[in-house]
């Protein structure tokens, strides 16, 4: 006991086994994360494709007026709203 440190002490089963249990941890939370970020980026690809098309609608729409509002726009008389309240027809 000189204090001359020992190559006789070693962390030993346990800790092989609290080694093990924390690289185990590691692992599934990791491929938990990688699941998680997959199903988010798809997600995101879907609402952003939803919007594209969403906005290339409005676009077709605002291009190509029709039926009795697109008469009254160029008319000047309304405001391209419900062909209804241009035309006097009740419900």
């Amino acid at each position: 006991m000189n204090g001359a440190p020992s190559s006789l002490v070693s962390p030993g089963l346990w800790g092989f086994v609290a080694f093990f249990v924390l690289a185990l941890a590691l692992y599934l939370l990791m491929r938990n994360m990688n699941a998680r970020m997959r199903r988010m980026s798809y997600r995101s690809q879907e609402l952003a494709k939803e919007a594209e098309r969403a906005e290339q609608e409005r676009r077709a729409r605002k291009q190509r007026p029709s039926g009795p509002a697109a008469t009254d726009e160029r008319r000047g008389t309304g405001d391209g709203g419900d062909a209804q309240e241009h035309t006097g027809e009740k419900d």
